[in-house]
């Protein structure tokens, strides 16, 4: 009989415990009506799959998609009540290939997902012109991460609608086709971590206002057509790591506050029109590792705090007017990789030391006006290959053993005179004649041409006085 009862028991409880767990399931289930239509909107207008909204019907729960997040809260009209939201639509080619269908484009719809966190969408307008619309973000209150990249078919401008979207942390519009300005409402974005607009046909000044983001990690306005002064106020970023101006049409002098970025570790202003000097108080910048100022006419010498700044991994002045000698405190860069400082006007001889920088696998001094011998070892010599170039250097030579001044395209030392050699040093390949030889052979020759012409006049007297 107990045996009986306790199996009742039993029985009732695993049916109340599947009620209980049948009815939470149930729960989850709810979502609201004009939340999923919208997501069923916005996914049918990117995705080739027309019947989307029937194959995932209940795209947070028992028919999900790989791109689509949900998140579960409580009802406002109903404390015991969860239900999903979506928070976040990623498409791209690791989810599917291709990511959209040809005549992909942004659907209104989006504004219905006010819950809405993380927007991805890569390679998805690819054939068909697509315009950002300029209202898209304005009630994006919950928007966090924007991600529209790789999109050579997305035009229009940023919406100033965006600088209302005060949570967003990362904003990606990196490869795609936008144009206009950066606009002022930008800077009320506090909480933005990431600013990358790299590689669109961006235009105009880079506003001060920038200044304002405060929590700022990461710039990357490469590959734009900004032009103008920097903003004295980008020296406010405190927290920036990586800044890279490159490929614009930037002018003027660096702003002496852009060394209070003591987090910087990569610093990119190549290609630009930005010139010298390089302010001194660059030398805070204690933690940068990649100094990159390619093609900028700072025409000046290599700036000595260069060797303070000992986490160098990467330092790049190729085509920057440099002038002056490469100096000796390279060899206090220990972690240094790559070092380029070619097509300039370089002078004097190659430090030796460079040779012992223990992680240096790059090394491009080429077409410069270096002169002496090359004293690196053959064993680095090989150990860089053709990652070491010193061609252009007309009055450079090496002392060859192993052909290696045909390898590294100067001249062989081979059967010149010592270094010491005044002249070998001005003229180490003696391309140029001598001058103290020239003069020396030039003086004999008119002593002799004297004594000649005297020794002819006395014999001819001697025969005028024998007649």
């Amino acid at each position: 009989m107990s045996s009986f009862l306790s199996f009742v028991v039993l029985f009732v409880f695993l049916l109340f415990t599947r009620n209980v767990v049948q009815g939470d399931y149930d729960q989850e289930m709810v979502m609201e009506e004009k939340e999923l239509l919208g997501l069923f909107e916005v996914m049918e207008a990117l995705l080739d799959e027309p019947d989307f909204s029937q194959t995932h019907p209940l795209p947070c729960t028992d028919t999900p998609w790989p791109g689509i997040e949900c998140e579960v809260s409580i009802d406002d009209n109903n404390d015991t009540q969860q239900i999903f939201h979506v928070t976040k639509i990623h498409i791209g080619p690791d989810v599917l290939s291709p990511p959209c269908k040809k005549s992909a484009y942004l659907s209104k719809s989006l504004l219905k997902l006010t819950f809405l966190k993380t927007l991805s969408l890569f390679n998805c307008f690819v054939t068909s012109h697509v315009t950002l619309p300029t209202t898209l973000f304005g009630s994006f209150s919950s928007l966090e991460h924007i991600a529209l990249q790789s999109n050579p078919k997305l035009y229009g401008e940023i919406p100033s609608s965006l600088g209302f979207v005060t949570n967003l942390r990362v904003l990606s519009l990196s490869q795609n086709s936008l144009n206009g300005s950066i606009p002022k409402e930008i800077g009320s974005l506090a909480f933005l971590e990431q600013l990358d607009l790299s590689y669109n046909n961006f235009i105009g000044q880079i506003p001060n206002e920038i200044g304002g983001l405060k929590s700022l990690t990461i710039l990357d306005l490469s590959w734009n057509k900004f032009e103008g002064n920097l903003p004295y106020s980008i020296g406010q970023l405190q927290l920036l790591q990586k800044m890279d101006l490159s490929s614009n049409q930037l002018i003027g002098k660096l702003p002496s506050n852009v060394g209070n970025l003591k987090r910087l570790v990569l610093l990119d202003l190549s290609h630009n029109f930005f010139s010298g000097p390089i302010p001194e108080n660059f030398q805070r910048l204690n933690l940068l590792e990649y100094l990159i100022i390619d093609d900028n006419p700072i025409k000046t010498m290599i700036p000595h705090f260069i060797g303070n700044l000992w986490n160098l991994k990467s330092l790049s002045f190729s085509r920057c007017g440099l002038f002056g000698s490469i100096p000796n405190y390279f060899s206090l860069l220990k972690n240094l990789s790559a070092l380029s400082l070619d097509n300039n006007s370089l002078i004097g001889n190659v430090p030796k030391n460079l040779a012992l920088l223990p992680n240096l696998d790059q090394l491009n001094i080429s077409y410069n006006k270096l002169n002496g011998v090359l004293h690196f070892s053959n064993e680095f010599i090989e150990k860089l290959g053709k990652r070491l170039d010193v061609r252009g250097n007309n009055e450079l030579c090496i002392n060859d053993n192993k052909n290696l001044s045909s390898y590294l395209e100067i001249a062989s030392c081979v059967g010149l005179r010592p270094i010491n050699d005044k002249s070998f040093a001005e003229d180490p390949a003696g391309i140029k004649p001598s001058r103290s030889k020239s003069n020396l052979s030039s003086s004999s020759a008119y002593l002799n041409l004297h004594v000649i012409i005297f020794t002819l006049v006395l014999s001819f007297s001697f025969s005028l006085l024998n007649l």
